[in-house]
């Protein structure tokens, strides 16, 4: 057989140029996506890695051949004026977000922009505001956040859409790591508030806000929360240690439009636990709930049922007919973390193509950082009860 028949870049579909900016863990999962997109789902779009932009040239350029992109860039205003670059893909450090996506937004690229989407709310709303403009053009910005997309968390939004669960009346969700238990893990940009933005709270909570209200389907409207950095100095590679200025954990409460309950924790010193992240959902007609550790697995209750059989069942979500299974394999053949950023990029590339918006877009960014917000303002003020700004 020619090689070209098995190349989905040589089939004729119209190219979508995409360029990259970082190229660490997050410029792997989503150069992953990229890379296998083509592969697994039918696109109206040809997904072409181009160019991936890093600050070293030597590093950028080995990035480049292991990862599978075409060209290396060291100024990601170069790659923003490539020819060949229609998307670009940001998954650099939160300090950055900004003003690459809105130059990005303004040359006439679309933009895919890692969570949490900016490190402050008027980032954040200078880049909704540049998505606007460019949406009136045309041009389609979208957050990434990727635990929107295992088939059981869009399961669980379908069910909750149909009213399986009813009216919710409380959602908890819990999201665990432990890489910063030993004290001297060493410092990094994750625990800098200049280049974070801040901690757990955003690296971890962001994942559980959207998800709540995404599963929701309403926001929260007001939070009571606490915070704590448990080691105040970590040690530098070179010598010597430097503070830690943000989160080690946040805990809080929050109250949704509709008046249902929530609670929230995330940290990044919970021993034991490697990538937990739990949500559940009760509501008046029954319940569900979901754990990224058995990500091919939703529990589901249905309290309409008569009491004598009533109960949590196991649904394996691995049917042809669930959530993006269509582009896998048979039934009970459970998928990964990556499969989430394949998922990303055809559900992006679909809303490119047609024109419609993405889900997550930047105004949901912004929802979720108007919540990081009120909850550290709220800690700030010793869990004083702080409305969400609309």
């Amino acid at each position: 057989m020619d090689d070209n028949a098995k190349d989905p870049t040589s089939d004729g579909r119209p190219a979508l140029g995409i360029g990259m900016v970082g190229y660490a863990f997050m410029g792997a999962a989503h150069s992953q996506g990229w890379r296998t997109v083509a592969r697994a789902f039918d696109l109206p779009l040809r997904p072409a890695m181009n160019a991936v932009c890093g600050r070293d040239a030597g590093a950028v350029r080995a990035a480049a051949d292991r990862l599978g992109w075409g060209a290396a860039e060291t100024d990601w205003r170069a790659l923003i004026a490539r020819d060949d670059v229609d998307l670009v893909d940001i998954c650099t450090p939160g300090d950055s977000h900004a003003e690459i996506a809105v130059a990005a937004l303004e040359a006439g690229k679309h933009v895919l922009c890692e969570k949490p989407l900016a490190n402050t709310v008027a980032e954040a709303e200078a880049m909704v505001a540049a998505a606007e403009t460019a949406r009136a053009r045309g041009r389609i910005a979208m957050t990434g956040f990727n635990y929107r997309r295992t088939p059981a968390t869009a399961l669980a939004r379908r069910f909750v859409a149909e009213g399986r669960i009813g009216r919710l009346r409380h959602l908890r969700a819990t999201y665990l790591q432990d890489w910063l238990v030993d004290e001297q893990a060493p410092m990094t940009w994750r625990l800098r508030k200049d280049s974070a933005g801040s901690g757990a709270l955003g690296d971890l909570g962001a994942h559980i806000v959207d998800l709540a209200q995404h599963l929701a389907g309403e926001p929260l409207t007001g939070v009571s929360a606490v915070t704590e950095t448990f080691v105040r100095h970590r040690p530098l590679p070179s010598g010597g240690t430097d503070e830690v200025t943000v989160d080690d954990a946040a805990l809080f409460t929050g109250r949704f439009a509709s008046g249902a309950l929530g609670s929230f924790e995330a940290s990044r010193v919970a021993a034991g636990r490697k990538n937990s992240l739990r949500i559940e959902m009760n509501g008046d007609r029954g319940s569900l709930s979901f754990d990224l550790e058995r990500l091919n697995e939703l529990s589901f209750h249905d309290h309409t049922e008569p009491s004598v059989a009533a109960g949590f069942r196991r649904i394996l979500v691995t049917e042809p007919d669930h959530p993006y299974l269509e582009g896998w394999w048979p039934p009970g053949h459970g998928l990964g973390y990556e499969h989430t950023f394949v998922h990303q990029a055809r559900d992006l590339v679909h809303a490119i193509a047609a024109g419609t918006d993405p889900a997550p877009t930047f105004a949901d960014g912004l929802r979720v950082q108007r919540v990081l917000a009120a909850v550290e303002e709220s800690a700030a003020k010793n869990c004083v009860y702080t409305p969400v700004s609309a």
